[in-house]
């Protein structure tokens, strides 16, 4: 990587026109650009591609492995650092468990402004990438860097898992039950942040949820139980529960009273701060929800907020589901609820 000079202290969060996941291209623009590119799949041994908008791809390579790849990267959503190189490493690993695999390598993705960041600030950004890797169990083995004008980090993923093991989000059947693995909040405590307005308890929190891996979705995937899985990022709950209600071919209820929340998340989300990714989200996606007639339109943005390292929605058997959410909680997902159930119906979402 190409040496950089000294630059003056600056926040992250001062260089980007978003962070986060909340960067992502709408679901609406995202759906026009690939209209034209998910076609039939000629290869017998891709088992996921682009068809139903799953966290990864997998190629069977043999009876008993498959390999998963993923990619994902972002621009800064925190100031420190180290924080945003462990957030964005947690957030691209993500995909693979939320597949069902378990992470074997990973690929560093690196663009920064070269006159505006320091040297010390972008080394510490690949530490935090770096300790993240070591926690999960992989090398980061290498990588690419450009000089870009705002700052971007991210990871290239490669897991394994085997095919019965594979997880997609289009597997949810009529009578499962819904469980959701972290609480929502991550896009509100960004847009308070940009603002100096999350406290410390608040910062800490953020961190604690978006720095903890989703290994539990590889566990999970050998669950006979378990239908279906994806995680939740920048498409926020309600976009991420609708693909799987599209892939599965059936009707999502959400309950919104079950649905966890960061602590301050509805206080700030009251007092106005969201993101503008929410409203975007709302605006490609809404015609296909159907909310409370009486809900308040900053409950409505906790529902479609941008997750970064945002946790596992997952469809399940009915029965047995309570003790599921018993043992992930038990696992370190303190957060953990039945937050609804899938039923037959038009491909759709319905909020309670």
């Amino acid at each position: 990587m190409t040496e950089i000079a000294d630059a003056p202290a600056v926040r992250l969060t001062s260089l980007a026109h978003g962070g986060g996941c909340g960067c992502k291209l709408a679901p609406s623009v995202l759906q026009q650009l690939l209209a034209d590119q998910v076609e039939v799949n000629p290869f017998r041994h891709l088992l996921v591609g682009t068809e139903t908008g799953d966290d990864a791809a997998v190629w069977q390579l043999d009876e008993d492995t498959c390999v998963i790849a993923t990619t994902d990267f972002f621009m800064p959503m925190v100031d420190d650092p180290y924080d945003f190189g462990r957030i964005a490493a947690t957030n691209a690993i993500s995909d693979v468990y939320a597949m069902g695999g378990r992470p074997i390598m990973a690929l560093a993705i690196l663009g920064m402004p070269l006159d505006k960041i320091s040297t010390d600030m972008v080394r510490r950004i690949l530490q935090g990438g770096k300790a993240v890797c070591a926690t999960a169990g992989i090398p980061v083995a290498g990588g690419h860097s450009i000089d870009s004008p705002e700052p971007i980090y991210g990871l290239a993923v490669v897991g394994t898992c085997r095919p019965k093991d594979v997880r997609r989000n289009s597997g949810a059947k009529p009578g499962d039950a819904l469980i959701l693995t972290k609480a929502l909040g991550v896009g509100i405590y960004s847009a308070a942040i940009k603002k100096e307005a999350l406290s410390e308890s608040g910062y800490a929190e953020l961190i604690a949820s978006t720095t903890l891996l989703n290994r539990i979705g590889s566990e999970l995937a050998q669950d006979p139980n378990v239908h279906a899985i994806t995680d939740v990022t920048g498409f926020g709950l309600l976009g991420h529960a609708l693909e799987m209600a599209r892939g599965s071919g059936c009707a999502l209820v959400i309950r919104e009273s079950d649905v966890p929340l960061f602590s301050e998340a509805a206080s700030l989300a009251c007092d106005g701060y969201v993101t503008g990714a929410s409203r975007r989200n709302w605006a490609s996606y809404g015609e296909a929800v159907m909310l409370p007639p009486d809900m308040l339109e900053w409950r409505r943005h906790l529902l479609t907020d941008p997750q970064t390292s945002g946790g596992l929605l997952i469809a399940c058997e009915r029965v047995g589901a309570t003790a599921l959410v018993e043992k992930i909680i038990a696992d370190g997902y303190p957060s953990a609820r039945l937050v609804g159930h899938v039923e037959l119906g038009l491909s759709s979402i319905t909020v309670q």
